[in-house]
């Protein structure tokens, strides 16, 4: 499951009615859940025929709900028609861990599902043989019926889920899985299974739960993060019509936990809204209350002087390459906080009765969401449910559960079923944003047009040698081991500011910082920036070895196609630009084509972006996977353009989208994407295709302007000409 071990099928469930379930417990690397146990079912065939399928992971818009049950599906040999998905309720004892980050739901279930629903296609031809007296190796299967063509007998699944039940469980380690010239499902474009009731407005998000005698909540915490609560009128709070209690909540330290806050309970949100309005709370003096975007830039470039931190990597000896270099070129790179700004604000609701508490949580990652609300209330983390619902957006930001342990605490306090939701103000300033950071590079070449020397000074924020979360970079990052002579020094910034993932961590921001170097330096050089891409990567298949290898083979080859695809090289009108980019991540290999017309009013028109990519050997549902390059490609873009979040006075700044706006349907450009089917294990598409965007954008504006584009957003007065 998520720690790659494979489940054992050592269990199955009981038959209710007429139906099958399937159940494989992934308990305790791979063994049998001790008994009495809950057990992971992921099949259950209805003795209508109908086959109902669980999804494990949390669905946040990225079509999980779809995919993975398509996986059991095509080698349970059933017709998509025929199946009903369900999401599970988390579930550690029966599912193994349950989450959604890191683009890893295809690679972590690849194999496994697969065999989940092989082994139930095995056990049902087990029950037909049996009953018809004849081999199960003589039994075919196809569209939920089993066929014994020597007798010209048939059987529908739902005809045989009793008898099915009976028999043994195969080891899914042995059991056969289908050629994939065979596959019927797998490659197929399939609909996300809740687009109909998305559509339609069916209550789906956890913005819809609704609960019998169900109250409503705010909670309002300091702009500072962290700061406690000086004083509060809770009384005028509680004198609003509708207002049930309102209440200080002491909270802790920790950013990632409950921090101070006040709450107001009502019979209504618009209540509970109108009752904190009341409160006028002060709030106390906080260490990070002086903390400013314009500080941590003045600081960034004051440490960018003096000796590092410290020496993240240091190859072969590059003063002595820049010194020798041909020409060399110096930029100072930076982009700011930036905030997930999901559709659905942070909200859950809680009941807290009898000493168990019952969650219905929009969370990407339940499972530590159980353990922060068991330790912060006291309470066996036996004692919690928490039921899955789909997230309106994730990107990373309900990888944390802040939101969870507020509706837990108000709820236990409250008596009766709360839901918690939050305001988009509170949404906005109360994120955990994409950590700020800054690079100086220095980089050369020499007369054939190589790079013979890299320095990258990063300042980044963190405390005592550890990167806040998110804030840092891999010593093998790009184009690390790539060159001879390649130094990463690192410096940190203490900050106040709490910072998490946001879509390809890390990665949104790294690609624009190398991949916009690598261009400089492909104009220093007199080269064409896809020629020079393709001999800095080398003739090399593989650098590097294991996980940690770099498959620049794959690589060149989705460049070249990127460049291929989009005219790479064609004259352009006047004001026209074309940037190319590539970075891996997340086990993708992606290259990324902007083509753009630059206005003498600086402004940008997105023309056209050209995508390729290798994700292995299958797309699992191409549909869904359009959906997601093309959302990634576009959040990029919108990141690129708008998005930044100032700290002044230890808070954030913006706080909704008229201050800090998101790309409009009219900005968005066509996007054209191109796979290339490598022979490699199929891998995720959550995150990848969004980093190589940023730098091929700014790449282009310079190819159309040139100006160099080294700090995000893009200010377009800066690209002004009349």
């Amino acid at each position: 499951m998520a720690d790659g071990s494979m489940p054992s099928a050592s269990r199955r469930d009981v038959l209710a009615g007429a139906g099958l379930v399937i159940s494989f417990s992934v308990a305790g690397k791979g063994e049998a859940a001790p008994a009495g146990g809950k057990l992971n079912a992921y099949v259950r065939v209805g003795a209508d025929d109908t086959v109902t399928i669980v999804a494990k992971n949390p669905e946040i818009g990225q079509g999980i709900k779809t995919m993975l049950p398509m996986l059991i599906a095509e080698e349970l040999d059933v017709d998509w028609s025929a199946v009903r998905t369900q999401q599970a309720d988390n579930d550690p004892v029966a599912y193994g861990r349950q989450f959604a980050g890191g683009s890893m739901a295809t690679p972590l279930h690849w194999d496994e599902l697969r065999r989940v629903g092989a082994a139930a296609r095995v056990m049902l031809v087990a029950a037909a043989a049996q009953g018809w007296g004849v081999p199960a190796g003589e039994c075919t299967t196809a569209s939920g019926v089993v066929h014994h063509k020597a007798s010209g007998r048939k059987a529908t699944y739902g005809s045989l889920a009793a008898k099915a039940a009976t028999a043994p469980v195969p080891d899914l380690k042995t059991v056969p899985l289908k050629d994939p010239k065979d596959y019927k499902i797998i490659g197929q474009p399939k609909r996300q299974v809740d687009t109909a009731a998305i559509v339609t407005g069916k209550p789906l998000f956890g913005i819809d739960v609704t609960l019998p005698g169900m109250l409503f909540a705010t909670f309002e915490k300091a702009p500072v993060f962290g700061a406690k609560v000086a004083s509060a009128d809770v009384a005028a709070a509680k004198g609003v019509r509708g207002v049930k209690d309102a209440f200080v909540v002491e909270g802790g330290e920790s950013l990632d936990g409950l921090l101070p806050g006040v709450a107001v309970v009502a019979t209504s949100w618009w209540a509970a809204r109108k009752g904190r309005d009341k409160l006028a709370v002060k709030w106390a003096d906080h260490p990070t209350g002086k903390q400013s975007s314009a500080g941590f830039d003045a600081r960034a470039v004051e440490l960018s002087t003096k000796a590092p931190g410290k020496t993240e990597r240091n190859d072969g000896d590059v003063a002595a390459a820049l010194a020798g270099a041909a020409k060399t070129v110096e930029a100072a790179y930076a982009y700011p906080f930036i905030s997930h700004a999901n559709l659905e604000p942070q909200n859950c609701t809680a009941h807290f009765k009898d000493g168990k508490l019952e969650i219905w949580a929009p969370t990407q990652n339940p499972e530590p969401g159980r353990q922060l609300v068991a330790k912060t209330l006291g309470i066996a983390p036996e004692a919690i449910t928490i039921h899955l619902i789909r997230c309106g957006g994730g990107f990373g930001r309900r990888l944390s559960n802040d939101y969870m342990v507020e509706a837990a605490w108000i709820a236990r306090q409250a008596g009766a079923p709360v839901k918690l939701l939050w305001t988009r103000e509170d949404d906005m300033r109360h994120d955990y944003y994409r950590p700020a950071g800054w690079h100086f590079l220095k980089g050369g070449v020499n007369a054939s047009g190589e790079i013979v020397g890299w320095h990258d000074h990063f300042v980044s924020l963190g405390e005592n040698g550890t990167f806040a979360r998110s804030a840092g970079m891999s010593p093998n990052e790009f184009p690390a081991r790539f060159l001879a002579n390649y130094r990463y020094d690192s410096s940190m910034i203490p900050c106040g500011v709490p910072t998490g993932p946001l879509r390809a961590p890390g990665s949104n921001a790294i690609a624009f910082v190398v991949q916009s170097f690598i261009d400089e330096l492909a104009h220093a050089a007199g080269a064409d920036p896809v020629a020079f891409r393709l001999k800095l990567l080398g003739d090399k298949p593989m650098v590097g070895e294991g996980g940690a290898g770099y498959a620049a083979g794959r690589m060149a080859a989705v460049v070249k196609l990127a460049a291929e695809k989009s005219g790479w090289g064609r004259k352009l009108p006047k004001g026209g630009g074309m940037g190319i980019a590539f970075h891996y991540s997340h086990l993708g290999y992606f290259a990324e084509v902007v083509e753009v017309a630059v206005a003498a009013s600086g402004a940008v028109k997105l023309v056209k972006v050209w995508v390729a990519a290798d994700i292995g050997r299958h797309v699992i549902n191409p549909l869904g996977a359009l959906n997601q390059i093309e959302g990634s490609v576009l959040d990029g873009l919108s990141a690129a353009l708008h998005q930044k979040i100032t700290i002044e006075n230890g808070a954030a700044v913006e706080s909704n989208f008229g201050d800090y706006p998101l790309m409009r349907i009219g900005e968005a450009p066509p996007i054209e994407t191109h796979f290339i089917k490598s022979d490699n294990s199929p891998t995720g598409l959550g995150e990848p295709a969004l980093p190589p965007v940023l730098p091929a954008l700014c790449n282009a504006i310079f190819a159309a302007t040139g100006k160099r584009i080294r700090r995000l957003p893009i200010d377009t007065e800066l690209l002004k000409t009349a």
